[in-house]
C-alpha cells in the first residue's frame, strides 16, 4: 500500500480543507496522542446523523467518534465497551447502550448514529442492521465551540485522554448532517451507493489537523 502523507510525529500539521474519497487514517499504534481534529463551522446541532467507516483488531474498549464542547466533553460520543460488548452513543453527556451487533474485529464496519434533541430519540445502524429507537438526551441542543477528534476519547475539551481508550486501526467516510437522514440514504451509505453527502462534516471535503502520528493512505479494496 502505498502511504501518501507521513506526519511528523511530535508536531500538528494542518492539512486543511482536502476530498478524502477513496482515502482514509490510518491510526498504526496505540497512544494517548495521535489524533485527528475535524474542523466544522457549526456551533449549535440540534439534530444529527453521524456515519463512519472503522476496521480495528482491537479487544479493548476503543473511541469511534469524540466531539466535545467546553461545557460537555461527551456531547457526542461513539464508543465500543468490549467488556460488556456494547456500541455506546453518548449524547449530552447521556450514554445508551446497544447489544447484539456483529462487531467483528478486522473488518470493515459501517455505523450510523441518529439523534434529535426534541425527542431525546437515539438510532444507530451496524452493517446494515439498524437498532431500537432508544430514549437519549432530550430539550437541549449541543452548543457551543465543538472540538471533533478521531483516534482519542476526550474527558475534556480537546484533552484528557486516556490510551486505553485510544483507537488502533483504519477510518474512513466520516459524515456528519444536522439532520435524520432517511433509512434509505443510510442504506446507500452502508452499502457504499451515492448518497448526500454530510453538510456539517464531508469526507469529500474535509477540513483537517493531524497530530503525531497517523497516516493518510488509499483505501484498501477487494480485488474481483
Amino acid at each position: 500500500m502505498t502511504v501518501l502523507l507521513v506526519l511528523a510525529m511530535l508536531t500538528a500539521c494542518a492539512v486543511g480543507l482536502q476530498d478524502m474519497s477513496g482515502q482514509m487514517f490510518t491510526f498504526p499504534q496505540q497512544s494517548n496522542t495521535a489524533r485527528v481534529k475535524l474542523n466544522v463551522a457549526q456551533q449549535e446541532l440540534g439534530v444529527v446523523t453521524l456515519c463512519h467507516r472503522s476496521f480495528t483488531d482491537l479487544k479493548r474498549d476503543h473511541v469511534l467518534f469524540s466531539l466535545a464542547t467546553s461545557s460537555n466533553s461527551n456531547d457526542l460520543l461513539i464508543f465500543w465497551d468490549q467488556t460488556n460488548e456494547e456500541m455506546e452513543p453518548h449524547i449530552r453527556d447521556k450514554k445508551t447502550e446497544y447489544r447484539g451487533f456483529d462487531y467483528k474485529p478486522n473488518m470493515w464496519h459501517s455505523i450510523c448514529t441518529t439523534w434529535d434533541f426534541t425527542s431525546g430519540l437515539v438510532q444507530m445502524w451496524i452493517d446494515g442492521i439498524p437498532s431500537i429507537r432508544k430514549s437519549g438526551s432530550s430539550g437541549s441542543k449541543i452548543r457551543g465551540t465543538m472540538m471533533i477528534l478521531l483516534g482519542q476519547e476526550q474527558d475534556s475539551h480537546g484533552g484528557g485522554f486516556d490510551i486505553n481508550q485510544s483507537f488502533v486501526g483504519m477510518m474512513s467516510d466520516v459524515h456528519m448532517w444536522d439532520y435524520v437522514l432517511s433509512s434509505c440514504e443510510i442504506q446507500n451509505y452502508m452499502d457504499e451507493r451515492p448518497f448526500t453527502s454530510g453538510n456539517v462534516i464531508n469526507w469529500k471535503a474535509l477540513d483537517f489537523q493531524i497530530v503525531n502520528k497517523v497516516l493518510v493512505e488509499k483505501k484498501f479494496t477487494s480485488c474481483h
